[in-house]
This record gives structure tokens, C-alpha cells and sequence, in this order.
């Protein structure tokens, strides 16, 4: 069937969202589509009409491989909610009279929870209006959230730079020898897996966090304040990883303890920086010690030079299986993984209905944490670890790494 395909991304970006990309691109392509456009700014620029066309820009093996190792989304992201079918339709006409307009039989969207949602509205209309155009979703979030997949590209990466600079921030924490408390603040709104893989630095050579503090447990400041007191008492220089999304027994954000603004994005998502800070304060009034707070930010979603070479791979397998998948005439569909082993790591691909993916979030088992809530259990490390193996080497240029760019 002759056309045009289109993809797009959206959400928070990874350090591998570009490999699901190249995976699209290419399986599109060889597939036989005329065109393979990108949306600019996700659906948003959709809207505005702001695409592109891929085949221009990706034109040689070098951009490919540049594209896997550029962090962050080449085609640029946006948060844009769609309204409701009953609640706006007139959105809906104008999406598919572009997609009309560029002759689009197949539409890919790479992205999170919200980015789901998208393709199941979507697809949900054009079944409504009787369209041939077939809607993908391929997975992508570092928060490890998406129902139905074992786990989701991005993760895998974010999980290995969280234990590697665990590692180091933990090597330089204890340089002293005297009374200090680091607390290090790693995303994750209401599912805990980045700040699990805090657990990931524990080996030979080093001693591992202290506490990792996850929000699907209530968290108590008088409790916290006490296992910080008591786990200095047995050695002074402690480490702390806390998720930003750790709430009180009410239902609040520790982070909105402080004075703090706070910006609410268009799918009514609070910003939640400061957590550690605020709790590297209340222990410094508290304790007899010094404290420190570490951000670690969007640094752990685009630090592509320590990229997982397994994550890359599951990336671009991905975004190819929702080609192969669109062009075989399925649709309102998500791609998901599927773990076959440990031992070897194995892992394959199967499709999932959107429906039953958009807006679920899926959480760190509890029976994956220990009874002191301290830590994480060797069940976690065993799904964790196939996860961040092996690299991908950066290309370097005048001693610095090359990315590729939307021009």
C-alpha cells in the first residue's frame, strides 16, 4: 500500500529515544513508504503543521549511528494533552485533515504514559471516522512507569548512570571521615525505579547507599530524621537516594514543605525539585552534622556517553516491531518487551492494547523492598542489571562527543 508514515516525540526525553527513531525510520523505509515525515514538537507542532521530512536529514549510515548516540529528542518533544473526543472534535478533524493532506497511512508516537494516551484517542477517532491510517505507540520513558511491558527504553540507561554516579558521589562522601549526610535526588513522581537503581552501586568495591527512600511507601520526616541518627552512630559519612515523588502519610509532596513555587504543566503535573534539598536542611537542624543535596536532574536522562548499549538496542528493536506491526495492519497498539530469561538475558517484542496502557502506572513491587524499607531485595537487582550492560562508545570529535541535529 502506497504513502506516507509520520512519528513523532513527546514527553520528557532519553538518552536512546533517537535509537527507537532510527528504528522506525528504517523499518519504514524499507518497508516501502514514500515518505517518512517527523513531526516537529510532537502534536503540537502537528497542529501547526511543522514537519519534516526524514529522508533529507537521515541519508547516510553515519546519521544513523549519530542519531543512536544523541541524547534528548532529535525531533524536539512537547506536553500537549488532547482533549477529549465528546469534549473537542474539532481538534481531531483538523489532525486528520493534515494527515490527509501528506497522504499519512501510518502514524508512530514515541513516548510515555501521556504520549499512550495520545495514540489511544487517536486511534479511537479514526476508528470512529472510518480511517485507514494506522496509530503505534512506542514505548519510551526513564521512569520505567508503562503497564504491560517488562520494562521501557530509556530506563535501562538512566538506571546505569544513576549506580555509576552513585558510586562516585559515595567515594567522594566518605573522603573525610567526619559527620555528613548527602542526600541525592533522582526523578521519579509516583513510581520508584530510577531511585531503586541507587541500588545497583553496591559491589566489591563499593559499600553502597545507606537508605533509598521510594514513593510508594508513606514517608515520615520524625522516621527519616531517626535512621539518619541511628545509621551515623555505626558510621559517620552516610548517602541517601530519595526520589523526588516521596509523599507524606496525607497525600502531600515532601517538596512542598518548602517555599518553593511550584509549575503545573498541561497534564496537571506538579514540578517537584527539592526534595533533597529540603531534607539536607531539616537534618542540618536537626542533627549534629553537615549536609549536602544533590540534584542529579536531567542529567539522568541525557547522559548518552554511559548509555546501555542492551537499552539502545531494545530502543531501535521497538520502534522496527511498531513498523512491521503498522505496515501488517495493526493499530491502536503499543509495542511492549517481553523477558524471556535472566540467565542468559533475553528479551523480545509482543503488541498490547493502548487501551490498556494509557494512564497506568506501574510501580516498584513492595515485596521487591526490604522489611527495614532501606533497600532494595535481590529480586530487583536480577531485573535490573541485564538492563544496563554493555556500551555503546560515543563518537568523539576534537575530544568531545558528536550528536546529530535537526536542522
Amino acid at each position: 500500500m502506497a504513502g506516507n508514515a509520520i512519528v513523532g516525540q513527546s514527553g520528557g526525553p532519553t538518552s536512546v529515544i533517537n535509537s527507537s527513531l532510527a528504528g522506525v525510520f528504517q523499518a519504514c523505509q524499507m518497508r516501502g513508504a514514500e515518505h517518512v515525515f517527523g513531526m516537529l514538537h510532537g502534536i503540537q507542532g502537528l497542529l501547526e503543521e511543522k514537519i519534516c521530512d526524514l529522508s533529507s536529514r537521515l541519508d547516510s549510515f553515519l546519521d544513523i549511528e549519530l542519531l543512536k548516540r544523541t541524547p534528548s529528542s532529535f525531533l524536539g518533544s512537547c506536553r500537549y494533552k488532547l482533549p477529549d473526543i465528546s469534549a473537542d472534535e474539532a481538534v481531531y478533524e483538523k489532525i486528520f485533515e493534515i494527515l490527509k493532506k501528506h497522504d499519512i497511512r501510518w502514524f508512530f508516537y514515541i513516548g510515555g504514559n501521556d504520549s499512550m494516551d495520545t495514540i489511544c484517542k487517536l486511534s479511537e477517532y479514526g476508528r470512529q471516522v472510518g480511517s485507514p491510517i494506522r496509530f503505534m505507540g512506542v514505548p519510551k520513558t526513564i521512569d520505567n512507569d508503562l503497564d504491560l511491558t517488562d520494562h521501557t527504553p530509556g530506563y535501562g540507561s538512566a538506571a546505569k548512570y544513576i549506580g555509576v554516579v552513585m558510586k562516585e558521589i559515595i567515594r567522594d562522601a566518605t573522603v573525610y571521615g567526619n559527620n555528613f549526610v548527602t542526600i541525592v535526588e533522582i526523578m521519579g513522581r509516583n513510581a520508584g525505579w530510577l531511585t531503586a537503581a541507587a541500588a545497583l552501586a553496591r559491589g566489591e568495591d563499593c559499600e553502597g547507599v545507606d537508605l533509598i527512600c521510594l514513593p510508594e511507601l508513606p514517608f515520615h520526616t520524625d522516621r527519616f530524621l531517626a535512621k539518619v541518627e541511628k545509621m551515623q552512630k555505626d558510621h559517620p559519612s552516610i548517602v541517601i537516594a530519595v526520589s523526588e515523588g516521596v509523599k507524606l502519610p496525607d497525600g502531600r509532596f515532601v517538596c512542598e514543605l518548602s517555599d518553593d513555587e511550584r509549575f503545573v504543566d498541561a497534564f496537571g503535573h506538579k514540578s517537584l525539585t527539592g526534595t533533597a534539598r529540603y531534607l539536607s536542611n531539616l537534618v542540618a537542624k536537626n542533627l549534629p552534622t553537615r549536609t549536602r543535596s544533590v540534584e542529579l536532574s536531567i542529567l539522568q536522562r541525557c547522559a548518552a556517553h554511559v548509555s546501555s548499549r542492551t537499552d539502545i538496542t531494545e530502543a531501535y528493536q521497538v520502534g522496527g516491531a511498531a513498523a512491521k506491526a503498522a505496515f501488517e495492519g495493526e493499530t491502536g497498539k503499543m509495542v511492549a518487551l517481553k523477558r524471556l530469561s535472566n540467565d542468559p538475558y533475553q528479551c523480545t517484542t509482543c503488541l498490547v492494547n493502548i487501551s490498556d496502557v494509557a494512564n497506568i502506572e506501574k510501580k516498584v513491587p513492595l515485596e521487591w523492598i526490604n522489611e527495614a524499607r532501606t533497600d532494595m531485595l535481590p529480586p530487583f537487582l536480577t531485573y535490573a542489571r541485564p538492563l544496563i550492560q554493555a556500551e555503546l562508545t560515543p563518537i568523539y570529535i576534537n575530544g568531545l562527543t558528536q550528536h546529530i541535529v535537526e536542522e
